[in-house]
């Protein structure tokens, strides 16, 4: 997703308060699979402080980098308005099946048991997948991600 106002509006109160942040810049994205009710409901959970990791698939980025340690990105909702900043403190690149309960606790959603993130994640990852015609199997990559809110709108 693209950066907008909202999101260089938070940006630039975060750098008031830790300038060298700019030294990495920012991303803005929204969590999810793009529609506004699952981006709401993921970004409500990080502004509560219950949704501290994320997981993507490692197939979906191409050319794209993967975050990196000490990276920063803007959370936007789903009307695409920045409702955080995040640090990646972690990122690992795991096979689907060694994904931890630990992991599936940080990404705080449903009951936050790795059962729970297995039963939505794999129906995502297989219709991710499939747009780009390849299979779901419990090998395939995940880039498991641990982040840390630095900045709310005040």
């Amino acid at each position: 997703m693209e950066k907008n106002n909202t999101a260089e509006t938070l940006w630039q109160a975060y750098l008031q308060k830790v300038p060298t942040a700019a030294n990495n810049g920012y991303s803005a994205f929204a969590f999810g699979d793009g529609t506004k009710e699952m981006a709401d409901e993921l970004c409500a959970l990080v502004v509560e402080g219950k949704k501290t990791g994320t997981s993507s698939n490692f197939a979906m980025y191409g050319e794209e980098p993967i975050p990196k340690t000490g990276e920063y990105s803007v959370v936007l909702d789903g009307e695409g308005n920045a409702v955080a900043i995040i640090e990646f403190i972690a990122v690992d690149l795991i096979p689907y099946h060694e994904v931890t309960e630990e992991h599936a606790y940080l990404e705080g959603e449903g009951d936050r048991t790795l059962d729970y993130w297995r039963s939505v994640h794999e129906p995502f990852f297989t219709k991710e997948l499939e747009s780009v015609g390849q299979v779901f199997t419990t090998d395939m990559i995940v880039v498991c991600e641990r982040f840390k809110v630095v900045q709310l709108p005040k």
